[in-house]
């Protein structure tokens, strides 16, 4: 468990550098230290979906839907399948470790609010493209395309979305990452902006 309680240490330092609307306040290795602990029930809990214990992930989920805590999923694999199946026993957000810090504190931000989320990878194995050919994108990742693409530089999106340069960068990152995933090459800003406007994100107002 020392390298499990490691990693916990610097993924908690992690969300705290990039993050300080996020309030970290237990850090714990084991599922029956999360139910004995003071601080329980929280708003989220991120949970390690590799912990190694027996109990079925929808017990877990149901019992902490029970006590009104929403619940942000971590793994260090993306089973498309595990993850519609943690998705349907209630979990608001999917993230593999691999993810940018910035990305596992938006989805814990976005559990909160009470949406769901789930990493680039994820949203193409499970959603493979909507009608229009590109890929699934979250209400605030269409948000950031369409103010990118109309124009505006990185600190003004950031600016009028209420978040951090770094996490609308991060957004951008995403957002590219998906359409190359469904095929896109969206690496310009020019590329983009034709894509928002294509998929409908962005109205040509030419």
């Amino acid at each position: 468990m020392d390298d499990h309680r490691m990693i916990l240490g610097a993924l908690t330092e992690w969300i705290r550098n990039v993050a300080n609307d996020i309030d970290v306040v237990e850090t714990v290795a084991s599922w029956p230290e999360l139910m004995t602990s003071a601080k329980f029930p929280v708003d989220v809990v991120l949970l390690d979906l590799d912990l190694k214990d027996n109990i079925p992930i929808s017990v877990k989920l149901a019992t902490l839907k029970s006590a009104n805590v929403k619940t942000v999923l971590m793994s260090a694999y993306s089973d498309p399948n595990v993850v519609r199946e943690a998705l349907a026993s209630g979990a608001l957000g999917y993230v593999v470790k691999s993810e940018d810090a910035a990305m596992i504190a938006e989805a814990i931000r976005s559990a909160v609010a009470g949406e769901s989320f789930i990493s680039a990878e994820l949203d193409l194995a499970l959603n493979t493209t909507e009608g229009s050919g590109g890929p699934k994108l979250s209400a605030q990742e269409r948000r950031v395309m369409a103010l990118y693409g109309a124009g505006e530089p990185v600190k003004s999106v950031a600016y009028k979305l209420g978040i951090s340069d770094e996490t609308a960068k991060s957004y951008l990152k995403r957002i590219r990452e998906k359409y190359r995933l469904a095929g896109y090459d969206v690496g310009t800003k020019v590329a983009l902006r034709k894509r928002a406007i294509a998929d409908g994100i962005l109205l040509h107002n030419d």
